[in-house]
């Protein structure tokens, strides 16, 4: 006779039975009953002497709620029934219990140890699709109207590192995402979550310090994305608005103006709707360049692309190439915040692809146009009566960019600032980007993503020479973001199960990363130095 007393919140259950519940799966070898009674009864005496096991009976017992009381035994008539009808009640009552467990972990899948992956994210927010127009975003951005000089620069080389730069990213992309699952497990939710996986075990403040520092790179990388966005937009306003000679200052007033409403953004689904506009824009522009450039088919010339070039120009086309296909910092909240994160690297594998083909061409039609004239940005080749409508296009592509890496930013922002002044550890099952359930923004929210727009806006309007620090810090924080660091958490996290094919490739992506980031970084400080 076992007495079972269990707290249900202001409620108080006392079971009352012959045999221990604690286990549903040995409530199920009890159908054997009979004259084993009294050993079973010494082995269900020691299994509930375990904590452990008596813990999740307690959890289980609670989910019932009401349920349990129509199966509570009285103790009077336990101790008049005897052999099969014990162990019938018994077996009944734990058919019960596991019917009632299957329909919780179901219902609930935190209370659950064997939950599938896809349940970890407790508010899904997003489709395939719209998570799909976030990546089209993160990856056709400004970067691709440098692309046709960058092609002019790299000769025939170009148009194979357009192809491969598309699947090493891809690559690197479902690599970093993998890193945050454990024997099918989502138990990482973020990039600061990986890196302190891989720092355990190397020195004991490792961890903390590591991920602090891949959140600073983080964040210097989305703001440099943010106020590049804001300047290309000034200067497409400034240029639209020559005739009425509107101050340069006054312009990006106006520009911040329009990307005041980004403050208010409290859920991933407006960023994605944004997104969506944004990759409409930026398809509407491609086409343009593009028939224009057909309708010049016939002065064609391929004498612009050959085999021999410049090393230092092949360097900085190779960056501004793989560059352009970055977008692994929106990834693991991506994600996370899917409605079925199995498709996530479907979504990722045509997205790339989407973006490869439509790169290759708008490059390959601009450089066969206009040759060893081609501008630096595109649009400047383009005759002035089609360069407004495009310039109004881009405007709007620039404008709509921003949201996104805005929204990263300050999500990462708040999150560290409440871990950092007031100690508070949001629940590591819910994604940065998770739904907020309509709440408006908080103050203190409000005031770090004030600062943030201030500190973007301020940084276009100070900076000299701005798009060599971008080019300097883009080699910098994003080839480690891209190429190194996913390799690195790929072949740490998971070189037991990685085949031999798996690791080289891995190696030779990160070795691709380091001769990107240093040569990068020499061409900037060399061009810094020489326009001082």
């Amino acid at each position: 006779m076992r007495a079972t007393v269990i707290s249900t919140g202001p409620r108080t259950i006392t079971m009352t039975s012959t045999v221990s519940t604690a286990d549903s799966l040995w409530c199920k070898n009890t159908t054997s009953y009979g004259k084993g009674k009294r050993s079973s009864e010494m082995q269900a005496d020691k299994m509930g002497s375990n904590s452990e096991v008596n813990l999740r009976s307690y959890r289980l017992a609670g989910l019932l709620k009401g349920n349990i009381q129509r199966v509570r035994l009285s103790e009077a008539g336990e101790e008049k029934k005897e052999g099969r009808e014990t162990v019938e009640g018994t077996s009944q009552f734990c058919t019960c219990l596991e019917e009632e467990s299957a329909q919780n972990s179901v219902a609930d899948p935190f209370q659950s140890p064997n939950t599938d992956t896809t349940s970890l994210s407790p508010s899904p927010t997003i489709t395939a699709w719209e998570a799909g127009w976030n990546v089209t975003n993160a990856i056709q951005g400004i970067f691709v109207l440098g692309l046709p000089f960058a092609l002019v620069q790299s000769g025939y080389m170009g148009l194979v590192l357009l192809v491969l730069s598309a699947w090493v990213c891809n690559h690197t992309g479902r690599i970093l995402v993998a890193c945050l699952y454990e024997e099918q497990q989502r138990i990482r939710h973020s990039y600061q979550d990986i890196v302190e996986a891989c720092c355990k075990g190397l020195w004991p403040n490792w961890p903390g310090l590591g991920g602090w520092m891949v959140n600073v790179a983080q964040v210097i990388e989305l703001l440099m994305t943010c106020t590049l966005y804001l300047v290309f937009s000034t200067s497409l306003l400034s240029d639209s608005l020559t005739g009425m000679a509107v101050p340069r200052s006054v312009c990006s007033l106006i520009s911040l103006m329009f990307l005041l409403p980004c403050l208010l953004l409290t859920d991933l689904r407006p960023v994605s709707t944004l997104s969506l506009l944004c990759s409409l824009a930026h398809i509407l522009i491609s086409l343009l360049v593009m028939l224009y450039c057909l309708s010049r088919a016939s002065n064609w010339s391929w004498s612009s692309l050959s085999l021999s070039v410049d090393p230092e120009d092949f360097l900085v086309s190779v960056g501004v190439i793989i560059f352009s296909y970055t977008s692994q910092i929106f990834l693991p909240p991506l994600e996370g915040s899917m409605e079925d994160s199995r498709q996530f690297n479907a979504m990722l594998g045509w997205t790339h692809g989407a973006a490869c083909i439509m790169k290759t061409m708008f490059s390959l039609l601009a450089v066969l146009t206009w040759g060893a004239t081609t501008s630096e940005v595109i649009t400047d080749n383009l005759p002035s009566d089609l360069r407004p409508l495009v310039n109004l296009c881009l405007l709007a592509k620039a404008l709509l960019s921003y949201p996104l890496p805005f929204y990263s930013a300050a999500e990462i922002l708040c999150v560290s600032f409440q871990l950092l002044f007031f100690n508070l550890s949001p629940d590591p099952a819910v994604s940065l980007y998770s739904k907020h359930g309509g709440r408006g923004v908080s103050r203190p929210a409000l005031l770090v993503r004030g600062t943030l727009l201030m500190t973007s806006y301020l940084l276009a309007l100070l900076v000299p020479r701005f798009s060599l620090l971008m080019g300097l810090t883009g080699s910098v924080t994003g080839a480690a973001m891209t190429l190194i660091l996913p390799c690195l958490f790929h072949l740490r996290l998971h070189w037991g199960r990685l085949t031999l094919r798996d690791r080289l490739i891995d190696v030779g992506i990160l070795s691709l990363g380091v001769a990107c980031s240093v040569s990068g970084v020499i061409c900037s400080v060399k061009r810094l130095v020489e326009g001082l």
